[in-house]
């Protein structure tokens, strides 16, 4: 089996792109589901449990891939961009499940969908020669 392939197939930004593009969906589809829900149920328009905790799922993800993205990458911009956009996607989906702030959604989506174009950019410019950068 080709070790070099499988690096590269399970690399940081690859599962960075993939948890981001997850992440999306998930959030796109749950308004789906809450007016299907309370179409269905007409006492609690509340989402379950476990649909709520694919949200810390994906931020533990993200965060994993953010922190082994910006360890290999050869820009020092592109690393905190990592580390801003996925605050940014924390406190909006924190934020979403203490209901402090009423924020619009697209807060939600505008650091999901950058952070994918954030690995994609840095799969494709920002490679490092060697297994570790040092700036």
């Amino acid at each position: 089996m080709n070790t070099t392939l499988i690096k590269k197939s399970f690399s940081s930004d690859n599962i960075g792109m993939a948890s981001s593009s997850l992440c999306l969906v998930h959030c796109i589809i749950t308004p789906f589901i809450f007016i299907a829900q309370a179409c269905t149920v007409s006492c609690c328009a509340d989402s379950p449990t476990w649909w709520r905790a694919i949200d810390f799922i994906f931020l533990v993800i993200s965060f994993a891939a953010v922190y082994f993205a910006a360890k290999n990458t050869s820009k020092k911009w592109v690393k905190v961009a990592f580390y801003v956009l996925f605050t940014f996607l924390s406190i909006f989906i924190l934020n979403e499940h203490a209901g402090s702030l009423h924020l619009p959604r697209i807060l939600l989506y505008a650091p999901a969908f950058l952070l994918f174009a954030l690995h994609l950019y840095n799969k494709k410019y920002c490679q490092c020669k060697d297994e570790c950068c040092t700036v």
